[in-house]
């Protein structure tokens, strides 16, 4: 019997393939392809004001590594303040999503565990033109995303609601 041995893989910093999604731009690093299905990790640039709407995921963890800006991630109802090298975990089933609050582009690496949700972005964003920010996101690619998300185990949610006391509900 005889079985192929994995070998490492070397990424240089400009390549993977990028996607434009709800005006963010998404390069996808290593796949589940790269990785035998054990993760992906993509990097994303996040505009002043970008990030996705709120959502969960059923099937897999995700890790985002800030690298450049400041992002208000949001989960579970807590609001977690994410300043360039801040690592942030969600566990599969939480409540999450961020928001790009400083004036310039966040740069971030996210590790989707196991791999799989990588592919949404290829089958739905726009392949990205080198040297141009990602269009505005508009309601195409909110419907777009719930169209596909029985397929990729996700849901998106509406925003959190503030209650009286000053936490979030849901």
């Amino acid at each position: 019997m005889h079985t192929t041995r994995p070998t490492a893989i070397q990424v240089p910093p400009d390549a993977g393939q990028a996607f434009w999604l709800v005006g963010d731009t998404y390069t996808l690093k290593l796949t589940g392809e790269h990785t035998g299905g054990a993760f992906s990790l993509s990097e994303a640039s996040v505009p002043p004001g970008g990030g996705p709407p709120p959502h969960v995921h059923y099937a897999e963890d995700e890790t985002f590594v800030l690298l450049e800006g400041e992002l208000l991630p949001e989960a579970d109802g807590r609001t977690l303040p994410a300043p360039a090298g801040t690592v942030v975990y969600v566990p599969k089933g939480t409540r999450h999503g961020f928001t790009n609050v400083g004036t310039t582009p966040a740069r971030m690496l996210f590790l989707y565990a196991p791999a799989g949700m990588e592919h949404m972005f290829s089958e739905l964003g726009t392949a990205a033109q080198p040297g141009r920010a990602a269009p505005p996101a508009g309601p195409e690619d909110i419907a777009r995303m719930v169209s596909v998300a029985a397929k990729y185990r996700f849901q998106l949610l509406p925003p959190a609601q503030p209650q009286a006391n000053g936490e979030e509900r849901t």
